[in-house]
């Protein structure tokens, strides 16, 4: 069970010192987060609800949670990297919840590009990242995620890591976002890509991706390119960038 004291304190033992908030019923956590920013919180600031009533996953979907079966939160972060960059940042975070829920639930978890954490073919999380941009200047990215600990929403392809303390899996996330946010570092964009490479399970596989204008890209998913992309290689050998979009794992040729 989650709450302030909690929250704060797993923030103590990473180092920081940044303001928490925790509601049983909330209507998203981010929009909570992003309030927060806008006021000028700091970096790390942690805002966790047992319940939303209004959550949202990408392409402005609804995320649903049944009450007391999840971990929803998110995290402020503040890096002072380029604006087109900030895509790298839930790429970042998918690796890091991947990894964690290996950890904690002894399972094996991947990354569906670009948000989703599957474990085998099914969804147990995702993450929303919502960027503050003020001409090139990148101010903030909120980073929201939302796992499935318990029974799973009554969502087609939903399914959860049971067994796993909702704090626990938090402090583990955080404790492995925090050793590989390194933004000022040379190489950082490369760590990220590497990492989420690692943790993929959509590259090598016949992908259809839909991209943010509504055009189908059919092929095999080959690679992402510098900002987080997608590269989808075609049938005729030539290949697509799809950099903010949809993507179906197929399971014929397409």
């Amino acid at each position: 069970m989650l709450s302030e004291p909690i929250l704060a304190q797993i923030l103590g033992r990473l180092g920081l010192a940044a303001p928490v908030r925790f509601d049983e019923v909330t209507g998203s956590t981010n929009a909570t987060c992003a309030e927060l920013a806008a006021s000028g919180a700091p970096e790390w600031t942690l805002v966790a609800a047992g319940h939303q009533t209004a959550g949202r996953g990408r392409l402005d979907r609804s995320w649903r949670d049944r009450p007391g079966e999840s971990l929803l939160f998110s995290v402020l972060l503040r890096p002072r990297i380029d604006a087109e960059l900030a895509g790298l940042l839930p790429l970042l975070a998918g690796a890091a919840m991947a990894e964690a829920v290996g950890s904690r639930a002894d399972v094996r978890a991947g990354c569906k590009w670009p948000n989703d954490v599957m474990v085998g073919p099914d969804k147990v999380g995702g993450i929303l990242a919502e960027a503050s941009v003020e001409g090139d200047e990148l101010r903030h990215v909120v980073l929201g995620i939302g796992m499935n600990l318990g029974v799973p929403p009554d969502v087609d392809g939903a399914a959860s890591v049971p067994g796993v303390d909702a704090a626990a899996l938090l402090e583990e996330f955080l404790t492995r976002l925090h050793r590989s946010y390194r933004p000022h570092d040379e190489g950082f964009d490369a760590s990220v890509l590497a990492a989420w490479r690692r943790a993929s399970v959509t590259l090598g596989r016949r992908v259809r991706a839909t991209d943010a204008r509504g055009h189908d890209v059919a092929g095999v998913a080959v690679g992402v390119d510098a900002r987080g992309g997608l590269i989808v290689e075609r049938p005729d050998g030539a290949r697509s960038i799809v950099a903010f979009g949809d993507v179906d794992h197929l399971r014929t040729d397409p």
